[in-house]
């Protein structure tokens, strides 16, 4: 273990363009259970509510979406870790090109990161978005407006359908999101997976890209995962004592 975050950290130290590639495994240590796992969304609710299809035919399955929204819970509330603090540091350091997230929980950016540097290829649960005029509005702010889990919200600029920001059942991948994503991992230099087991797709060929592309590949995760083949360090340890590991050799190595 001690050689693996060693080697890591000096992976870091030598790249000129990292990206970090982040699945549900990074954020259950903050809580939020894997959507998959035995305590996640999946086992709560009929994945048929979250088909595009449904949620746009059905007033009553918009209603039991809002409803989550208006308990709050997890998802909205949590806290960043130590997995996505460390991350924003490699930011602060300037040792981070950008982030590929499939999570859709935000906690990359309350870390500290930079929005503009993280690509969300799955959305953001913070927000909900007109599916007419294509407004933008925070959950928290429309949650006090509108705190009765019977009723989902409009539009209040032209009374349109609001749905989260997030990629439902039956929807494409934001198109740009994803273009940034393929780009990013095509010219990166060094490719970390932490906490995805990379078997979801399309997002699991980005380390794929990174690899065929002359990267090192380092994978982080409590289990085995779909790439394991590829990578150049594997991992298997919590995302967040993993993490700080890495950081402190890190910064013995350029200070």
């Amino acid at each position: 273990m001690e050689t693996k975050i060693n080697k890591t950290a000096e992976m870091i130290a030598a790249s000129k363009r990292l990206v970090v590639f982040t699945g549900a495994g990074i954020s259950t240590e903050s809580g939020i259970p894997d959507f998959r796992g035995p305590d996640g969304l999946w086992t709560k609710v009929d994945p048929e509510d979250f088909t595009i299809d449904r949620f746009l035919s059905s007033g009553e399955t918009r209603k039991k979406v809002w409803y989550l929204f208006v308990e709050g819970g997890s998802l909205l509330n949590a806290e960043p870790n130590r997995a996505h603090l460390a991350i924003a540091e490699l930011e602060k350091m300037n040792k981070l090109s950008s982030v590929i997230t499939q999570n859709i929980d935000n906690l990359h950016q309350k870390a500290g990161n930079n929005p503009k540097k993280v690509h969300e290829l799955h959305g953001n649960m913070q927000w909900l978005i007109c599916l007419d005029c294509g407004m933008r509005y925070p959950v928290e702010e429309m949650r006090q407006k509108h705190p009765s889990p019977d009723y989902f919200p409009v539009c209040e600029k032209c009374q349109g359908i609001l749905k989260p920001d997030v990629v439902f059942f039956g929807e494409m991948l934001p198109q740009h999101t994803l273009m940034m994503a393929e780009r990013e991992s095509r010219e990166c230099d060094l490719f970390i997976v932490i906490g995805s087991t990379l078997i979801v797709y399309p997002a699991a060929y980005m380390p794929m890209y990174a690899k065929r592309s002359g990267a090192n590949i380092v994978i982080i995760n409590m289990g085995d995962t779909g790439h394991d083949d590829i990578a150049d360090v594997f991992i298997n340890a919590p995302a967040g004592d993993t993490m700080a590991r890495i950081m402190t050799r890190l910064k013995k190595i350029v200070k």
